[in-house]
């Protein structure tokens, strides 16, 4: 039956993928990328189309990858290219949180971030980018790798995959160590003392103690969840590799639906519902009156 374990199954998933669970995930991360990218073009907010947008494209790549494997199952090709997408995928996705969160750094308040909004983004971005190019080059050697034909083995490409997912969860936990203290500095109004992580003279005014409204609070809780969702995400992909391509836990196709695909759907839909744009970022005309102020 599609989705079950079965040690006897030649196939590479060791089961045949359901086909009405990759019809859903198509549709819905279809349906999220048209809107973000829309949003995007709407809003002039450019930087979401190489974040959350690429994330949606990726993943809707890997999930038609893998309604191509429910029609033939033996087919490497649909494999490895779901392999690299869905690995790949939320990469680009918790950029975007990076940048939204040194937004909000920079409205409520820099004195309590211990880096400015813009090196907070850049930092926390160029290691998500180290970890993209890490499973990006694990998942390359092993999409290519086949023992039969090159002699590689696809192991080797699984443990440099490992290694990049372990150092996405490690700049996960420490951008939530690193968030939380700025907002209970905030909250307890404990500034650092120093204009260091002010990114200008134009921004110092803007880097006193502003006001936690109502929309960033609902904005930075949804970076929580989203954050947390991606972390859970994380964990089992994890888990996964180092239990090996023919391991009881890359083979059951309920845990990937579930703790891959779901946990990416809400991460990437909590941005769609609660979007940036209308939440943290405002337009150039009310940046000016706020600037006057």
């Amino acid at each position: 039956m599609s989705g079950e374990f079965r040690p006897s199954f030649e196939g590479p998933y060791n089961y045949i993928p359901s086909r009405t669970v990759a019809i859903i995930m198509i549709s819905l991360f279809g349906v999220s990328t048209i809107w973000h990218t829309g949003s995007a073009l709407y809003r002039r907010m450019w930087w979401l189309l190489p974040t959350v947008v690429l994330c949606g494209v990726m993943e809707t790549l890997g999930w038609s990858a893998r309604l191509w494997s429910h029609s033939e199952p033996l087919n490497d090709i649909p494999f490895q290219i779901q392999i690299v997408t869905t690995i790949l995928a939320p990469t680009p996705l918790l950029a975007a949180t990076f940048v939204i969160f040194g937004e909000i750094i920079r409205r409520i308040g820099q004195v309590y971030s211990r880096l400015s909004p813009r090196n907070y983004t850049l930092l926390f971005c160029t290691f998500d980018v180290i970890s993209l190019l890490v499973q990006g080059v694990g998942g390359g050697l092993a999409a290519t790798a086949d023992p039969r034909e090159n002699g590689r083995d696809p192991e080797t490409g699984g443990r440099v995959m490992l290694g990049g997912i372990a150092f996405q969860l490690v700049v996960i936990v420490v951008f939530s160590i690193c968030g939380t203290e700025f907002i209970v500095r905030y909250l307890k109004d404990w500034p650092l003392g120093n204009v260091e992580t002010v990114d200008s003279e134009e921004s110092l005014q803007l880097s006193k103690r502003g006001e936690l409204t109502t929309k960033l609070k609902v904005m930075l809780s949804a970076l929580t969840f989203s954050t947390i969702v991606l972390f859970i995400r994380a964990v089992y992909r994890l888990i996964e590799l180092a239990d090996g391509w023919n391991g009881r836990i890359i083979s059951t196709e309920v845990y990937f639906n579930v703790l891959d695909g779901a946990m990416v759907v809400l991460a990437i839909y909590t941005l769609n519902f609660i979007h940036p744009g209308h939440f943290v970022y405002k337009s150039e005309s009310s940046r000016r009156d706020e600037e006057k102020a």
